[in-house]
């Protein structure tokens, strides 16, 4: 299965045991986003905004980008979702310098690769979640109607 089905199927469904209202009245996630596939990007973005109370704060291609982004503007984001492989450089780098930056975002790894070794690694560099972009956008999408949900302020991921 492609990603970009994936995602476009996923935006077509409800999040489960949520109404859309319910997800309405949450407080919004500023949400930024490190993908270098355009299509992915543009529909995961859709299929976000759409189901759970994200704003998209900015996007990057590549590492350099999201880590010079995070430097300077990370302090206005709640949610970094971040790919493994990008243009250039890696999500890992990523993870690094957003954990280091903002100890208290949540960050969300969502790969074709999310296999055991590299959700291992990824959990190991700092990242809360790693979600697999072909099957797994229904718990993305769960997992950011839940951090809208929590009191501002609170870091627990």
């Amino acid at each position: 299965m492609n990603p970009r089905g994936a995602i476009a199927t996923a935006a077509g469904a409800a999040p489960r045991g949520r109404t859309r209202d319910a997800a309405a009245q949450a407080r919004s996630l500023d949400v930024y986003v490190v993908e270098d596939n355009v299509i992915v990007l543009e529909n995961l973005i859709g299929a976000l905004e759409e189901l759970a109370p994200v704003h998209v704060v900015g996007t990057a291609a590549d590492e350099s980008v999201a880590v010079e982004w995070l430097r300077a503007d990370g302090d206005r984001c709640d949610l970094v979702i971040i790919d493994i492989f990008l243009r250039t450089g890696s999500g890992l780098g990523v993870i690094a310098a957003a954990r280091r930056k903002r100890p208290d975002a949540a960050l969300v790894v969502l790969s074709n690769y999310a296999t055991d070794e590299m959700r291992a690694r990824c959990l190991a560099s700092g990242a809360d979640r790693v979600y697999d972009k072909s099957r797994d956008i229904d718990l993305l999408v769960a997992y950011c109607i839940a951090l809208s949900s929590r009191a501002p302020g609170d870091v627990s991921h």
